[in-house]
């Protein structure tokens, strides 16, 4: 008989494999976390890194733990957008089954998969089969960890403006069920060096201030005005997020869902952990 769960494939090298050495993980996270921001005190929606723990997980925990935090405490389903989809790329969904974690397995929010099919096309993939993604299992320890009873659906979204429809078609979905909804979207942002391709900028110090105070400040700041669309055209221009489409039906889908405001509560790259001549921007957005 096919399975129904689909297994972990980064617990043990991304992240801890152990429940117990995740939950000491996410606990320590938690203490070097800010609080919600004063600016979006009931934030429906955010913005995570998904590299290793190691790398990004704190700002990635902290951002689910934002959400957590505010009313609703306990939503019926956690939307994740995200996976490195391209602009000719299909979308893709796993419908049905139940994603493990350390912590226990994470089940799909089935109802409202179904009642999205019924308006979006997308490639669907099974828990047997299906493309390995770090984008979206890095967060689901989280999620299962800070919201234990609700379900999940995560969603692979290509950066185009079908992206936005797709955040505005799940939202009216869970209305029409009675669903309450927190949605997530997964993006890393420039990633510079020869080991990435893209090298305009030289190397050392003069690289890391460009990526960080010029490249991903754009993109930063596209998230932080909520605006999806610029958000997309940045990131195609610019490679400064490998994720766009994701996050920017995030950003639509917390627009729907009545968000007006956002808010950072963190930037890092991997250059501060592992300095090297190729490196990463992470940054956590709430709204």
């Amino acid at each position: 008989m096919p399975s129904t769960l689909r297994r972990a494939v980064f617990a043990g090298s991304w992240y801890p494999s152990r429940a117990s050495e995740c939950e000491a993980q996410i606990k320590a996270f938690i203490e070097q976390g800010p609080p919600v921001p004063p600016a979006v005190p009931r934030p429906v929606g955010g913005l995570v890194p998904h590299a290793g723990w190691y790398y990004s997980g704190a700002i990635a925990c902290n951002v689910i733990r934002c959400l957590a935090l505010a009313a609703p405490p306990s939503p019926d389903a956690i939307v994740v957008f995200g996976m490195h989809l391209h602009v000719a790329s299909a979308n893709v969904m796993m419908p049905k089954g139940a994603w493990e974690t350390p912590f226990g397995d994470l089940p799909v929010a089935e109802d409202l998969a179904a009642e999205i099919l019924q308006s979006a096309s997308f490639r669907l993939e099974t828990p047997d089969r299906n493309a390995p993604d770090n984008t979206i299992e890095l967060q689901l320890p989280f999620i299962k960890y800070l919201f234990p009873r609700a379900r999940v659906l995560a969603m692979g979204v290509a950066p185009t403006d079908a992206a936005l429809e797709i955040g505005r078609t799940t939202v009216a979905a869970a209305r029409r069920l009675g669903l309450t909804l927190k949605v997530i979207g997964s993006t890393d942002l420039t990633h510079y060096g020869s080991g990435y391709g893209f090298t305009g900028r030289g190397t050392g110090a003069a690289a890391v201030a460009w990526v960080t105070q010029e490249n991903d400040r754009r993109i930063v700041d596209a998230m932080l005005d909520l605006d999806p669309r610029r958000l997309m055209a940045e990131a195609l221009e610019n490679h400064n997020a490998c994720c766009p489409g994701a996050a920017a039906a995030a950003v639509a889908a917390g627009r729907q869902l009545g968000a007006s405001k956002a808010a950072s509560i963190g930037y890092a790259t991997s250059y501060e952990r592992s300095p090297g001549e190729s490196f990463v921007g992470y940054a956590g957005i709430v709204f």
